[in-house]
C-alpha cells in the first residue's frame, strides 16, 4: 500500500484528551485503548516472536541490532534501560559486549517471559533485571541511566512525546538515547517491493508461522504510520534532547537516531 492509498486518519480535536482518537495501525480507536490492544497484539505473537523477526527480515534485523549495540558502545561502568526490550536481544547483546548492569523493561509480561528463560539459558540473568514497566512513565529517579535504548518499540506507544521526555528524564548529563525503528524509504525503486512485501507476504506469514496474521496486519501498518526521520529528529529535540542525529540503514527502511542530555 502506497502513502496515497492509507486511509485518512482523523486529527480533529475532543473535548477531553481521554476521548481523542489516536492510530492503531490504520485504524482510529479512542487513546485509552490503545495500550491494551497494543498489548495483545504481542501477547499474541510472543511465543513465535523471535522466529518471526527471522523470517519477516529474511535475517536482516540481526545485522540491524549489531550495529545498534556497536553505537550504544557497552562500557562495565555503564546502566543500560532496554525500553520495549521484549525477549531480549539489545539487552543480551550489550551484556554480551561488556556493558554494566542492564534492565530489560517492557510493558508486556508475555514478551519479557520469554526474554527471562532466555536469560536464563544464556547465563545472563544475575547481571540484568526483568521489570514491566510503561515506557510513558518510567518508575526511576532522574539522571539514573547512562544509556535509554529502545529498539522497534517507540511506534508502538500511545504517547511518543511522553516517552522521549521520560528518556531524558532518566538520562545522567552525558547519558545517550539511541532508538532504532521501522522508519521511511528513501529509494524510490524499493518502496513499492517493501509495500508488497510488508502488506502481501507478512500477515500470510504470520498466519502460517504464528497463526495471527491480523497482529501482523497491525505490525506493517504501524510502521507506516510512525513519523519519518526528521519528524522523530524534531521530537527528540523537543523533549530536550541534544545533538540529535539519525542513520538509515538498509535504504531507510529502519534508522538509528541518537540523542544526549547535555
Amino acid at each position: 500500500m502506497t502513502d496515497s492509498a492509507k486511509p485518512h486518519l482523523s486529527s480533529s480535536p475532543s473535548s477531553s484528551h481521554e476521548e481523542e482518537n489516536i492510530d492503531f495501525g490504520y485504524r482510529d480507536v479512542p487513546r485509552h485503548e490503545k495500550k491494551s490492544m497494543v498489548r495483545h497484539v504481542f501477547e499474541s505473537v510472543a511465543g513465535k516472536y523471535d522466529v518471526m523477526n527471522d523470517a519477516m527480515s529474511l535475517g536482516i534485523h540481526r545485522v540491524w541490532k549489531r550495529i545498534f549495540i556497536t553505537m550504544l558502545a557497552p562500557q562495565p561502568g555503564q546502566t543500560l534501560l532496554d525500553l520495549a526490550g521484549g525477549t531480549g536481544d539489545i539487552t543480551f547483546g550489550w551484556l554480551k559486549r561488556g556493558g554494566g548492569h542492564a534492565i530489560l523493561s517492557d510493558i508486556n509480561e508475555a514478551m519479557l517471559d520469554v526474554g527471562r528463560e532466555r536469560a536464563i539459558k544464556a547465563g545472563l540473568i544475575d547481571r540484568m533485571d526483568v521489570q514491566v514497566v510503561d515506557a510513558e512513565t518510567l518508575p526511576f529517579p532522574d539522571a539514573s541511566m547512562d544509556r535509554v535504548s529502545m529498539a522497534f518499540g517507540l511506534r508502538n506507544c500511545t504517547d511518543k512525546d511522553a516517552v522521549l521526555r521520560e528518556v531524558r528524564r532518566v538520562l545522567k548529563p552525558g547519558g545517550r538515547f539511541l532508538c532504532l525503528e521501522f522508519s521511511k524509504v528513501d529509494i524510490a525503486a524499493l518502496a513499492p517491493i517493501y509495500d508488497a512485501w510488508s502488506f502481501q507476504v507478512l500477515p500470510r506469514m504470520g498466519q502460517m508461522i504464528a497463526g495471527d496474521a491480523e497482529s501482523y496486519q497491525y505490525l506493517a501498518e504501524s510502521i507506516r504510520m510512525f513519523p519519518d526521520q526528521e519528524t522523530l529528529a524534531s521530537m527528540m529535540r523537543t523533549a530536550g534532547l541534544e545533538r540529535v542525529t539519525y542513520r538509515n540503514l538498509s535504504g531507510g527502511i529502519v534508522a538509528i537516531h541518537s540523542g544526549w542530555r547535555l
